[in-house]
């Protein structure tokens, strides 16, 4: 199984107002004010990050795509998601800081709970591979810098992530703020994840 993500019937939710999808990649400019979090430490709950899904039943699979942006305020963010509802999902991105350093990170939301898990990299990086693999409901996130070695940054368990569910890519700015994100070298791959033992 290979299948070029973007030759999908891609679903769009919390449609942006400026974007294009062609037959290579997607590009697009954050709308201010637009985030994905779920309770956890701040309290509160945003859920309108602009989102672009294809929806699958298959069990066992990666995606990877190369993410290229100019983030230049606090928590700006781009990456790859999966979405079931606003108490259900998973994104991982580099978010933002300052001049000198940003968070690449992954959060789970499971039960309307979201948490971050995260690790510093340089303000100079932008641009990153992701890969996301399936096996049933448990999920590897894993970076790559070249797009061939790549570097765990998460195993989770999403409590209703058993069935059909939807992923693809996103990103957002939760103050006020706009950059633009490019998803480029989307693709759907046979499982990368090998089972364990």
């Amino acid at each position: 199984m290979k299948d070029d993500f973007l030759a999908n019937d891609i679903t769009v939710t919390y449609e942006p107002d400026n974007y294009e999808i062609t037959e290579t990649e997607i590009t697009l400019h954050t709308q201010p004010n637009t985030d994905l979090w779920q309770r956890t430490y701040y309290g509160f709950q945003n859920d309108n990050a602009p989102m672009f899904q294809v929806k699958t039943d298959e069990r066992y699979f990666s995606f990877v795509t190369k993410v290229d942006f100019d983030s230049s305020h606090r928590f700006d963010q781009a990456g790859i998601v999966l979405y079931l509802n606003s108490d259900n999902w998973i994104k991982a991105s580099i978010e933002y800081e300052n001049e000198d350093l940003q968070r690449l990170g992954a959060v789970v939301t499971n039960q309307g709970y979201s948490d971050w898990s995260t690790q510093d990299t340089d303000a100079s990086v932008k641009s990153i591979w992701y890969r996301l693999s399936r096996r049933e409901s448990d999920y590897l996130i894993e970076y790559s810098l070249d797009g061939k070695t790549f570097s765990q940054m998460r195993i989770c368990h999403l409590h209703e992530g058993d069935g059909e569910i939807s992923f693809g890519v996103y990103a957002c700015s939760p103050e006020e703020s706009s950059f633009k994100a490019r998803f480029s070298e989307m693709e759907i791959l046979p499982c990368q994840w090998e089972a364990h033992g």
